[in-house]
């Protein structure tokens, strides 16, 4: 089996969650089934957003590139970043590497479509929206993306950087509220399109209508390595 290279600390608790989800949907009955991983966790990075939405902001690239050389150099043999927004780089991060390096935008499109949706809301970051990484993935698929207005938009980025980033429970009221208007909307499910908001699901349980692209990518890590993934994960996406 490959080793796994985690470029982590894109948040620190979504890296922690992203391996715990490696471990758990991997279908070992001893330590030695399970994958061998790489996490260099680097906080320190810039942040996306900040730099997407402001050119003059320090860029995260340079530090994302040396740690993706680092694991490779380590001898990881597939590559990936559990920060959706950090996939504005992904060219020049996957370019940057001789070993496979998953896209989770991507990936949770292929999800999608598989699933048979094809009108699916996305909360992710104002930077992650403004790019249009999961749009475009959406739309080569054939899928119809949905997004938050104005409002819902800043509901989404106060559960983001308010809540979960500074280390505080998320506002169910929020994120109750920014649901109800993508389903209003005719969404057929909603995709957690930040690695932030997969805390969401692990904490308070949400229904079958939700897709962590957070899972997805856990789900490829899985495959991509050679390790047996749990029949339980097969499909991420159910009813409500």
């Amino acid at each position: 089996m490959k080793t796994l290279g985690i470029i982590g600390g894109l948040g620190p608790m979504a890296t922690a969650y992203l391996l715990q989800l490696v471990i758990e949907m991997t279908d070992a009955k001893t330590d030695q089934e399970h994958l061998d991983v790489i996490v260099f966790d680097r906080p320190s990075v810039p942040d996306r957003t900040a730099y997407i939405l402001d050119k003059a902001k320090p860029s995260p690239l340079p530090s994302m590139t040396a740690t993706a050389k680092t694991l490779e150099q380590l001898g990881a043999g597939c590559l990936c970043a559990p920060c959706v927004t950090s996939h504005y780089f992904y060219k020049e991060l996957s370019s940057s590497v001789s070993v496979p390096f998953l896209n989770m935008v991507e990936e949770t499109a292929k999800e999608l479509k598989t699933a048979g949706k094809q009108r699916p809301g996305i909360l992710a970051t104002t930077g992650t929206v403004s790019t249009g990484l999961f749009q475009k993935a959406f739309e080569k698929e054939g899928l119809q993306a949905v997004l938050p207005d104005e409002a819902g938009q800043a509901l989404v980025m106060s559960l983001i950087y308010d809540d979960i980033k500074a280390g505080k429970p998320a506002d169910p009221e929020k994120f109750q509220k920014v649901s109800e208007m993508l389903y209003s909307s005719g969404c057929d499910c909603i995709v957690l399109g930040c690695t932030e908001l997969s805390l969401i699901k692990k904490s308070a349980g949400l229904d079958g209508r939700y897709l962590d692209a957070l899972e997805v990518l856990a789900k490829r890590c899985v495959e991509e390595c050679g390790a047996p993934l749990k029949a339980g994960y097969q499909k991420l996406l159910g009813k409500a």
